[in-house]
């Protein structure tokens, strides 16, 4: 007798009724990884172009530093020149966000114009005028008198620049007084031998042993340490009141406005005080 040959799937369809289980040999799905979504664009990085005056370049390195590294990826770039100078650069359509200037005159002349809206500016601090010396003295200048002194090579800022129009009214200012005799700003200005687009140009000329003496602000004196200075009293100095205002044009008004609320904060007016100026607070 033959042996009983049953196909294969009979087998199975005979295994299923008879409650058998068939067991597939077809390899499972792998799981799914989760999702992770990887960017892989760059951060945002931003600038804040302040122009300022010369004057600020200490003082304004070490608060854009500060700010830098309180605000990751910003970038706060400078341009320091004689207030006049950034001021006409700006009419002319220089891209800026801040304008901080030495005085009044050139703010009110960026209101007028349109480049800072009317009310936006905020005097921050306030500075005074020092005369400087080389630290040899080879003019033997001992006291503001020593000005006049024929063959004297004085330096000052130009009559345009804040610095320079505030020394020609200290000058005016030392001529009323009889000590120093009407013609004192005459004979005075005879000896000026440059007049600078602003006032680091003066303090360089008088470093490099170019000048006899020059006239600038005290925050440019305590810059320049190695120089030796001769004080102007109170009466006869002139208080130098710095506004700042962010540009109706500026491209980055948020950065602007956080910016000028760390130059008016205490933490900006201490670093003012370090570097000669008078905070306001």
């Amino acid at each position: 007798m033959k042996p009983l040959f049953v196909p294969t799937f009979l087998l199975a369809i005979l295994l299923t009724a008879c409650g058998g289980t068939v067991t597939s040999t077809q390899a499972p799905a792998p799981a799914r990884e989760p999702t992770v979504n990887m960017s892989t664009s760059a951060p945002q990085f931003q600038t804040l172009t302040v122009f300022a005056a010369a004057s600020l370049t200490q003082a304004f390195g070490e608060i854009g530093r500060n700010f830098e590294s309180s605000h990751p990826g910003l970038t706060v770039k400078f341009n320091f020149a004689g207030s006049q100078t950034l001021r006409t650069q700006l009419e002319q359509g220089a891209a800026a966000d801040i304008f901080a200037s030495a005085n009044q005159t050139e703010m009110d002349a960026a209101i007028k114009d349109g480049l800072i809206g009317q009310n936006a500016s905020q005097i921050f601090l306030t500075n005074e005028l020092v005369v400087v010396l080389p630290p040899k003295n080879p003019a033997n200048v001992q006291t503001l008198i020593g000005l006049s002194k024929p063959g004297l090579k004085l330096v000052l800022a130009a009559d345009t620049v804040p610095a320079g129009k505030y020394a020609r009214q200290v000058l005016d200012n030392m001529s009323k007084d009889p000590s120093f005799g009407s013609d004192f700003k005459t004979r005075v200005l005879a000896n000026v031998v440059s007049n600078e687009n602003d006032v680091k140009q003066v303090l360089a000329k008088v470093q490099l042993g170019e000048a006899d003496a020059g006239i600038v602000y005290i925050s440019d004196a305590v810059a320049a340490p190695e120089l030796k200075n001769i004080g102007i009293p109170t009466k006869f100095n002139v208080i130098a009141k710095y506004p700042i205002a962010a540009l109706t044009r500026a491209s980055n008004t948020d950065f602007a406005g956080q910016f000028i609320d760390y130059v008016l904060s205490s933490d900006g007016q201490t670093i003012f005080k370090k570097w000669g100026f008078t905070p306001i607070q």
